[in-house]
């Protein structure tokens, strides 16, 4: 168990290309405002061009084997930056300041190390998941499944994960490694749909997303307390911004969970209180 662990770690803090990672505007790959500018640009721009001037639909054979292989990279993925993540957040948080996660010493926290590798990871793992897009719109249900909610979502999170990096945002090891384990099970769902099985569990994966973005919200209290009562907490404005993005993605979630949970379930009762005809 020892060996494996020191093999875990090694591998996911403090390889060299890990330990050594440092974020530079405009040099390290996808750290600038133009290419995070043209990344948003191109993305909105092919799903409505498919959605609405190029409809393509692909056979449900290859489509169904393209998705599996796409959601399991993603449920390995989201699993291997949780723990990655986790280790190195424990390796770098300073033994005289255990809060370091939550709250990044004001104006003493640069974008570097293994924390922020994992960080730059996820910010390009958003990018990746822009496929769950074309694969909706390469199905015969895309007017049905693809939502306000899924686009907007994929879209702006990507400039979410950008802020993290670029702030040295507080709080965000935290923001990582539950949504990595949120999104190992969301992933692991849908990789399963797409071998034909289907798990009991689909409404959980939204019930998972609200707690997360609940949850977010209780820590941020805790962060926000350490800022106001001590020197500060880095990044504070790019916090801000994720606040804003996390409370409007809980309304659309909770929207989403009433419509597609709650409705039916009412109306599956009033079905089955109906007066029988005799």
């Amino acid at each position: 168990m020892d060996t494996l662990f020191s093999a875990a770690h090694y591998y996911l803090v403090s390889h060299p290309i890990i330990t050594q990672y440092e974020w530079i505007p405009h040099q390290t790959p996808g750290a600038s405002p133009l290419f995070l500018t043209l990344t948003v640009l191109t993305y909105l721009t092919l799903t409505f061009s498919f959605l609405f001037l190029l409809p393509l639909t692909l056979p449900t054979t290859p489509l169904r084997l393209i998705t599996a292989a796409h959601n399991l990279t993603l449920t390995l993925l989201s699993l291997l930056m949780a723990v990655g993540c986790t280790l190195s957040t424990l390796h770098q948080t300073p033994p005289n300041n255990p809060i370091w996660p939550i709250c990044f010493p004001a104006n003493h926290t640069p974008p570097r190390g293994p924390t922020f590798f994992w960080a730059h990871v996820f910010y390009f793992s958003k990018i990746l998941e822009f496929v769950d897009t074309m694969l909706i719109l390469l199905s015969g249900s895309r007017s049905r499944r693809l939502s306000f909610l899924h686009v907007y979502h994929h879209a702006v999170v990507v400039v979410m994960c950008y802020v993290w990096l670029e702030a040295s945002q507080s709080l965000f090891p935290v923001a990582l490694v539950t949504n990595a384990c949120v999104h190992v099970v969301m992933y692991a769902y849908y990789f399963l749909c797409g071998l034909g099985i289907r798990p009991w569990w689909k409404r959980l994966v939204t019930d998972f997303q609200i707690v997360q973005f609940v949850f977010s919200f209780l820590i941020s209290v805790v962060m926000l307390y350490y800022h106001f009562t001590g020197s500060g907490c880095e990044g504070i404005r790019g916090w801000c911004f994720n606040a804003v993005f996390n409370a409007s993605l809980l309304a659309l979630f909770v929207n989403f969970h009433v419509k597609n949970y709650d409705d039916k379930r009412r109306i599956r009762n009033m079905m089955d209180n109906k007066p029988k005809m005799s």
